[in-house]
């Protein structure tokens, strides 16, 4: 049975679903941030409206958004909010976009609702978990694949700049021939493809909390290892990804050796 918590992240992510999906393809102002990244009005409007859903239900909690940055609340409940994780691909009129929530409780994750309104044709679709009561894609338990074999891993990867200047990048190519397949899917579809046992691995360099933080909670969920490329555990300040099924991803960490040089 879903949490209030939960019920109320999915109330907000089909809140901000439903003005995505009125101004995809539409014409939108688009500006510039200093890293020189897209943002929109529908940015904005979706986050100001998760926003307003979650205050309604737990007007004490504090907030951090992508666009409108902290909100000081409780010392126990943080909501991370990614209104358009992707909007390169919402500007380019693309559907490889999602809605990112996320609440930390004293510091650690415990829910995550990863919703992208236009995939599917425009159908979309939802995943989510909670601690403790599994990950789940519309009425579909997701679960990892076992997999503890290289030589049967398809990777996924992402954002790889800083990763590509590294010393790892080298042992990162080295690695390539030994696995049984490598894809770029990025973005929302590597985690969900991940939690439903389509894909083995996840590897990114360049991301932000907010992009990953409602993703690891679905593939914690669906019995997956998910940390930073040292193996750390993730936190606010975390930008890296590592995401495998347990085997695995002490396989790949071994192996790659992603330690600061």
């Amino acid at each position: 049975m879903p949490s209030a918590l939960l019920k109320a992240a999915l109330e907000a992510a089909e809140a901000a679903s439903g003005l995505i999906r009125k101004a995809y393809r539409g014409n939108f102002q688009v500006s510039y941030k200093a890293d020189a990244s897209p943002v929109t009005e529908v940015d904005v409007a979706a986050e100001t409206a998760i926003k307003a859903v979650l205050k309604t239900h737990f007007p004490g909690h504090g907030f951090y958004g992508e666009e409108l940055g902290r909100e000081a609340g409780d010392s126990e409940h943080l909501w991370l909010i990614d209104p358009i994780d992707g909007t390169k691909a919402f500007v380019r009129g693309y559907p490889l976009f999602s809605v990112q929530i996320a609440l930390m409780r004293r510091g650690e994750l415990v829910l995550g609702v990863s919703s992208a309104p236009c995939w599917n044709g425009g159908s979309g679709e939802t995943a989510w978990a909670e601690q403790g009561q599994g990950a789940w894609l519309g009425g579909e338990r997701l679960r990892l694949r076992d997999c503890g074999d290289l030589a049967q891993a398809t990777l996924s990867t992402g954002n790889l700049a800083r990763l590509a200047r590294s010393p790892s990048w080298a042992r990162l190519g080295a690695l390539i021939p030994r696995l049984h397949r490598i894809r770029g899917y990025g973005d929302f579809l590597h985690y969900h493809w991940l939690a439903a046992g389509k894909l083995d691995a996840v590897i990114e360099s360049d991301v932000n909390i907010l992009d990953i933080a409602a993703c690891s909670v679905i593939v914690h969920e669906a019995g997956g290892r998910f940390t930073d490329l040292q193996g750390a555990p993730l936190g606010l300040e975390t930008t890296s990804v590592l995401a495998a099924a347990p085997a695995l991803h002490g396989q790949l960490l071994r192996e790659l050796d992603f330690r600061p040089s």
